[in-house]
């Protein structure tokens, strides 16, 4: 089955509305991308601000927040410290060298101890001052036990009273002991000792926990850990820290960020303990300690991310909706203008009608007289042969006067029946002898002559020839009235070709038209015409024709002199491929 061919007028108003429907989709698309740029940018400005403020305050609360927990967690562990260590020396006051050196009183001094403070101190006991251990009381077996050789006991002799490190000793298992000196002189020179419970003390410091991954242990000046360590925080993760982080409001803690063995970032605090002998260090996974903020950034980029798709939809929505309703106004408007077209058609069609009306009425009289001849001749005559060249030169002049009648009704209903608005290739000379041979009766009537320079080699233009023909004859019509207010005068009509477009003037030798009025001259409605000779569309409507094809056009006059139009529409593309470069015509 063949495919029909398609109807080759058809293709231009194709042409034009695929051409109108991809203006309006660059328009809806420009229009959808100027409503998001402008409802998103202050969006993103300020989300962004509030972002960076949210980041930096909470950060600012969680290092403030951390840094105050060890720090209360210090002054509990230190008040720990100096409370064992007070009471340690007010046994030491209270009690005399023989009473402490009775294993049954010290044992019964540790008794009341365990019962009073828990089992905190393990043991007590005596060591005289060749580091001899001479009394003890406690659970393991070491009367006698010789500490002269220990580092604890060393340093403990320098101070009155101290606080060791965490060390396994005699009885290999950690633990730390608080000491107090008695300097009687000589053999006199004995030292009390308590051994404070190491699990106590490191629970203590391991109730610092926040979070997940949270965990505080206490190092001595060599790094050796005091208290047992968490397993992840152990010696099998290593810390390499990268910047000091400032906070405000505790001057004994210092922060840093770290970079953990496992690859993780951490937080890292760090405050001194007994009289900076020990350190209290706090680490925590920094995405842990900021798992909440992470969780509302989240959150937030989600509502943020919904927000900007409604903000896209209903871009896309408004955009469509807007720009469909401007395509039915252009619709309308084009009606509109079709409609103008139209009513300037039948307007100039009412006054030609007179002139042409008379036009036909003299053949047809002259028509009639001849034929009234004719029957005459036949009547009185009776056909007879020395008639016959009268008859046929009769029959003749009826004949060419109803070819005549024939030919001006045709131009007239040919100029009212092409109502067709698609470009097409137009001829501009021709088209201009038609619209001068259709005036040419209202014309001679006001005493108007025709002056023609056409340029026959013109090249075509794309346009509706019939919106061109209602141009040129409400431009040729506007003329000849305008001269016959005066008693007549010349019309002189150019067509050529200038620059790249047809150039068409029509300059006539009427009255002018006021400088006042001259540019007002193609505003709907205006005119200086009398009521009822005029409606004000005719130039309007030539002015709305000739820019939709692209073209221009302007108006010169001089009052007394006469007024001179010029029409300048774009040359058919077609020519334009054919002329070398730079050829001008």
């Amino acid at each position: 089955m063949r495919t029909p061919a398609k109807d080759p007028e058809q293709q231009p108003d194709i042409a034009m509305h695929a051409q109108n429907e991809k203006t309006y989709k660059k328009l809806s698309r420009n229009l959808v991308v100027t409503v998001i740029t402008v409802s998103m940018a202050p969006l993103l400005l300020v989300g962004g601000v509030i972002f960076d403020q949210f980041r930096s305050i909470y950060s600012e609360k969680v290092y403030s927040h951390l840094a105050e927990v060890v720090d209360k967690h210090k002054d509990i562990i230190d008040t720990f410290l100096l409370e064992k260590l007070h009471e340690v020396e007010y046994l030491n006051r209270a009690h005399t060298y023989e009473q402490l050196t009775t294993p049954d009183t010290l044992q019964e001094i540790l008794g009341d101890m365990q019962q009073q403070y828990g089992h905190i101190f393990v043991d007590l006991g005596v060591i005289d001052h060749n580091g001899i251990q001479i009394a003890y009381a406690g659970t393991l077996d070491l009367l006698g036990a010789d500490y002269s050789g220990a580092d604890w006991y060393e340093a403990a002799r320098s101070h009155g009273a101290s606080i060791s490190n965490v060390f396994l000793g005699l009885r290999q298992s950690p633990h730390f002991i608080i000491t107090i000196n008695n300097d009687g002189g000589g053999e006199k020179q004995w030292m009390l000792r308590a051994t404070i419970d190491f699990l106590a003390f490191s629970n203590l410091v391991e109730n610092i926990r926040i979070g997940e991954t949270g965990a505080a242990y206490i190092l001595n000046r060599q790094g050796e850990f005091q208290t047992r360590p968490r397993e992840k925080y152990g010696r099998g993760l290593e810390l390499t820290p990268l910047a000091a982080i400032p906070h405000p409001g505790v001057d004994d803690v210092s922060l840093h960020k770290s970079l953990g063995s496992d690859g993780n970032d951490y937080i890292t605090l760090s405050a001194p303990l007994n009289d900076g002998a020990w350190k209290l260090v706090y680490v925590q996974r920094e995405s842990d300690a900021f798992f909440a903020m992470h969780r509302t950034e989240i959150v937030t980029l989600i509502i943020f991310c919904l927000g900007g798709l409604g903000i896209v939809v209903m871009a896309l929505l408004v955009s469509r909706k807007l720009v469909d309703k401007w395509q039915n106004i252009d619709r309308e408007s084009e009606l509109m203008n079709k409609q103008l077209v139209e009513t300037g058609k039948l307007a100039a069609i009412g006054e030609l009608a007179a002139g042409i009306a008379h036009e036909i009425n003299n053949p047809v009289a002259i028509m009639i007289e001849e034929v009234g001849w004719v029957s005459d001749l036949l009547e009185d005559e009776k056909a007879q042969l020395d008639s016959a060249d009268e008859i046929a030169r009769a029959l003749g002049q009826v004949v060419a006067q109803g070819r005549r009648c024939k030919d001006i009704t045709h131009k007239l209903l040919s100029f009212a029946r092409k109502t067709d608005s698609r470009a097409t290739e137009v001829d501009l000379v021709p088209l201009v002898r038609e619209v001068v041979d259709l005036s040419m009766q209202p014309a001679h009537f006001a005493q108007v002559d025709f002056k023609l320079d056409l340029s026959e080699d013109m090249p075509p233009v794309r346009a509706s020839i019939t919106e061109l023909q209602q141009v040129f004859l409400n431009l040729v019509n506007n003329a000849i009235q305008a001269m016959d207010t005066k008693g007549g005068g010349t019309l002189s009509i150019v067509c050529r070709a200038n620059t790249g477009k047809a150039e068409i003037i029509f300059a006539d030798t009427g009255p002018g038209i006021p400088k006042v009025n001259l540019h007002r001259i193609f505003d709907p409605f205006f005119t200086t015409k009398p009521v009822g000779k005029g409606s004000g569309l005719g130039l309007s409507i030539c002015y709305g024709i000739i820019h939709q094809m692209g073209g221009e056009i302007d108006v010169e006059s001089t009052v007394g002199k006469g007024t001179r139009f010029t029409v300048r529409i774009p040359l058919s593309s077609a020519y334009h491929q054919e002329q070398p470069q730079g050829d001008t015509p």
